[in-house]
C-alpha cells in the first residue's frame, strides 16, 4: 500500500521526463529554458536571502525577547501563509505602480520615490518574501526554543550581548532548521505562479504554463519543467538534512528555561515595530487594500458563488484523497521508509510540473480508451490527483510524526490478540492520530484554496476556482474584481491558519515564556 501511495506522487513527475525527453516538435530553444531559468535563480537567491534574515529576527525577537505585544507575535506571524502571494501580488503592483496611490502620495508629500518598481524581480521578490518569510519564521522558532539554555547561558556570562549570543552562538546552531526554512521558501518561489504572472516576471514555471497554453506543446511545457524538476530534488535534500538537524537539543540538555531579555525603552518599541511591519507588509496591508478596492465594485455574485462553491468541492477532494494516501504511505513507511522519501519530491514539484506531467500519461489513456470517462470527469480526476500527488507529503509530515509517538507495545499487543495488520493499525494506530489526521486535512485543504497553476491547466473548460477566477480578472486588469475571490480565499483560510499556529505555540512550552 505505501509502494502504491508513493507511486502516485511519482507517475507525474515520470511524465514530465517522458514528455520531454520522447516527445518531437519542440517550439523552444535552450537559450529560452536558460533565460527564463536564470530568472528563476535570482528570483530564488533574492527570497531566499531576504526570507532568511526577516524570519531569523523575528523568531529571535519572540523566542528570546519580552517586548509589547510579543505574545500576539508568536502566533500571528504564521499568519501570511493564509494569502496567497498572488493576493499580495495584486494589492502591492496597486498600490505601489507608478501610477499607484502611494508612490504618488510619497513623490508629492516627501519628494521620494521608491527605488524599485513592482513589476520587476526585485519586486516580484518582495512580496514572495512577504508572503512566504512564516515558513523560515516557524523554523527558527522552533530552533531556538529547543536551543540548549546551558550554551546561551554561558555566552551571556562570557559578556556577550542579546545580539552577539544571537549571532555567535544560537545562528551557528540553527543552521540545520535555516537552512530548511529557506528551502521551503524558495520551494514556493520556484513553484509560483500567480504572482510572478501577473508582475511580468519570466520564470519556468510561467514558461511552463505559457508553452502549454499558447503553444500547446506539452513537449516545450515538459523541458521547461526539467530544470525545476532538478532544483526540486537539490531543495528537497536540503530541507530533509535541515531536518535531521533539528531536534538534537535534548529536553534534558536546557537544565532550566533560560530567562527572556526583557527589552525596554526603544529597543522594546523597536522589536514590536519590526514584528508589526512583517505582519502588516505580509497581510493586514495587502488585504486592507483589496476591501478598499473592492468594497465599491459589486461583483458577479452567481459566479463567484459558483467559484466558491468549486473551490470548496476540490478543497475537500483533495484533502480528503491526500490524506487517505498519507495515511497508508505512513502506515507503510514505518517497514519501507524509502517511500516516503519518494512521496516527498512531489512536495518540491511546482504545480504546473505535476499537471504537465499528468497530460502525459491521460492522453495514452485516452488513445487507448477512447470514450470510456468523459472530458468533464476526466478534469475533475486529474486535478484531485494533482492536489494528492503534489501535497502528500504536506499531509504525510504530521501523520507520520504521530504514529513515531505511539508506543509500539500497543500495536503488538493488538497483533498478539489476533488483529491482522491492517486491523491493528485501524483499531490502535489511527484513533490515536486522530489529531494529527486533522492537522494534515487543513494544511491541504488551505493549499488547495491557493493552488493556481495545476488547477489553471487540469481543470475542465469553465470550472473556475476562487484562484482561478481572480487569476482571469487581474490578467484583465480588473483589479477590484479579481479582490473580491482573493478576500475569500484569505477569509477561508484564515481561521485555520489561526488554530495551527495557535496550535504550534500552544506544543512548545519554551514559546510561551
Amino acid at each position: 500500500m505505501a509502494l502504491a501511495a508513493a507511486m502516485v506522487a511519482l507517475l507525474p513527475l515520470a511524465g514530465v521526463i517522458w514528455a520531454a525527453v520522447g516527445g518531437a516538435g519542440a517550439d523552444i530553444a535552450a537559450r529560452d529554458i536558460a533565460r527564463y531559468a536564470a530568472t528563476s535563480a535570482v528570483l530564488a537567491v533574492l527570497v531566499g536571502g531576504l526570507t532568511g534574515v526577516v524570519g531569523s529576527v523575528a523568531a529571535w525577537l519572540v523566542v528570546m525577547h519580552r517586548f509589547p505585544g510579543r505574545d500576539v507575535f508568536a502566533w500571528a506571524l504564521a499568519l501570511p501563509l493564509a494569502a496567497p502571494a498572488f493576493a499580495l501580488a495584486y494589492a502591492y503592483a496597486d498600490l505601489f505602480d507608478a501610477a499607484g496611490p502611494l508612490r504618488f502620495w510619497l513623490r508629492g508629500q516627501f519628494g521620494f520615490d521608491l527605488p524599485i518598481q513592482m513589476r520587476s524581480v526585485p519586486g516580484a521578490a518582495l512580496v514572495l518574501t512577504c508572503a512566504f518569510y512564516p515558513y523560515v519564521y516557524l523554523a527558527m522558532r522552533a530552533a531556538f526554543t529547543n536551543q540548549s539554555s546551558n550554551l546561551l547561558e554561558a555566552a551571556r556570562t562570557l559578556g556577550c550581548g542579546s545580539s552577539e549570543a544571537f549571532r555567535r552562538v544560537a545562528l551557528p546552531l540553527a543552521r540545520p532548521a535555516l537552512a530548511a526554512g529557506i528551502a521551503l521558501a524558495v520551494m514556493e518561489t520556484l513553484a509560483d505562479y500567480g504572482a510572478v504572472q501577473f508582475l511580468s516576471v519570466q520564470t519556468l514555471t510561467t514558461g511552463v504554463v505559457r508553452a502549454w497554453s499558447v503553444y500547446g506543446s506539452t513537449v516545450s511545457a515538459a523541458r521547461f519543467a526539467l530544470p525545476l524538476l532538478g532544483a526540486a530534488a537539490l531543495l528537497l535534500w536540503i530541507e530533509r538534512w535541515g531536518r535531521r538537524g533539528q531536534g538534537l537539543e535534548s529536553a534534558r540538555a536546557r537544565f532550566r528555561d533560560l530567562a527572556p531579555v526583557r527589552l525596554g525603552g526603544a529597543k522594546a518599541w523597536a522589536a514590536t515595530g519590526f514584528c508589526l511591519l512583517l505582519l502588516t507588509l505580509g497581510l493586514l496591508l495587502p488585504l486592507g487594500w483589496l476591501v478598499v478596492r473592492s468594497i465599491d465594485v459589486s461583483p458577479d455574485w452567481a459566479r463567484l458563488a459558483v467559484a466558491a462553491r468549486n473551490s470548496l468541492m476540490f478543497g475537500g477532494a483533495g484533502a480528503v484523497t491526500t490524506v487517505l494516501l498519507a495515511t497508508l504511505l505512513a502506515l507503510g513507511a514505518r517497514r519501507l521508509p524509502v517511500t516516503a522519501r519518494l512521496a516527498s519530491l512531489g512536495y518540491a514539484t511546482p504545480g504546473a510540473v505535476m499537471a504537465i506531467g499528468l497530460l502525459a500519461p491521460a492522453s495514452l489513456v485516452w488513445t487507448l480508451f477512447p470514450g470510456t470517462v468523459g472530458v468533464t470527469a476526466t478534469g475533475l480526476i486529474l486535478v484531485v490527483y494533482a492536489y494528492a500527488a503534489r501535497l502528500m507529503a504536506a499531509a504525510l509530515e504530521p501523520i507520520e510524526a504521530g504514529l513515531t509517538k505511539i508506543p509500539a507495545s500497543l500495536n503488538q499487543a493488538a497483533r498478539s490478540l489476533g488483529r491482522g495488520e491492517l486491523g491493528a493499525a485501524f483499531r490502535v494506530d489511527l484513533p490515536l492520530v486522530k489529531g494529527a489526521t486533522l492537522t494534515g486535512l487543513l494544511i491541504v485543504f488551505i493549499d488547495v484554496l491557493k493552488e493556481l497553476p495545476a488547477t489553471l491547466i487540469l481543470r475542465p473548460f469553465n470550472v473556475d476556482t476562487l484562484a482561478v477566477l481572480a487569476s482571469n480578472y487581474a490578467l484583465d486588469e480588473r483589479l477590484p474584481q479579481a479582490g473580491w475571490p482573493a478576500i475569500l480565499i484569505i477569509l477561508t483560510a484564515l481561521p485555520t491558519v489561526v488554530w495551527l499556529s495557535l496550535k504550534i505555540t500552544a506544543a512548545r512550552p519554551g514559546d510561551a515564556r
